[in-house]
């Protein structure tokens, strides 16, 4: 497994170096529509939990208006009306996830693993899932296998169990078939809020 997450760090950086140039114009062109619809900066950056609990900086695009969290932190519900037009067309593309391509160059995360959580978050789902943080035994990820079989509609306790499996049995078999479902909930919108 050690040896596969070593692989798996080059081919992480490999594609995100690859794919930087393209990932930067599409966000730029994103960047103008949000900025059209709302005010504000288009790019959102928001503290999460990653491997071993150690907390980094997250970017992504603003989905959401600007005071969207104006009373406080909350989970993003499906036709969420703080979710801006532009932003509805962002999350069902997962265009408003590119920049995590920094996240990946960086270290602090994967292309594929658990969804990192903001720290809030994991202190609530503890309360009712003692082993929440089993899943902060290895990078997060952009897309996961939580993501490809249900993503937001999963609860968080439906979603560990998708993360743990994963943990489970990563693979370079499992993150071909991730990418592989990836795309397609790309192109369907499936899962998205």
């Amino acid at each position: 497994m050690c040896a596969y997450r070593i692989i798996k760090r080059g081919i992480d950086f490999f594609i995100s170096i690859v794919l930087l140039i393209p990932v930067m114009l599409i966000c730029s062109i994103s960047a103008l529509f949000i900025i059209l619809e709302t005010k504000g900066n288009p790019l959102y950056i928001q503290e999460r939990v990653g491997l071993n609990g150690k907390k980094f900086k997250i970017y992504k695009l603003r989905s959401m208006y600007s005071d969207a969290e104006k009373d406080g932190y909350q989970w993003a519900m499906k036709n969420d009306v703080r979710i801006t037009k532009v932003g509805q067309f962002l999350r069902k593309s997962r265009i408003d996830e590119l920049p995590q391509l920094i996240n990946i160059i960086k270290g602090d995360m994967a292309i594929i693993g658990p969804r990192p959580e903001r720290p809030e978050f994991i202190e609530e789902f503890l309360q009712e899932i003692p082993d929440f943080n089993d899943r902060i035994t290895i990078k997060p990820g952009i897309t996961g296998w939580a993501q490809v079989n249900g993503g937001y509609e999963l609860s968080p306790k439906e979603k560990l169990k998708y993360d743990k499996y994963y943990i489970e049995h990563e693979s370079l078999k499992l993150d071909i078939l991730i990418w592989i479902k990836t795309v397609q909930v790309v192109f369907t919108g499936d899962g998205s809020r």
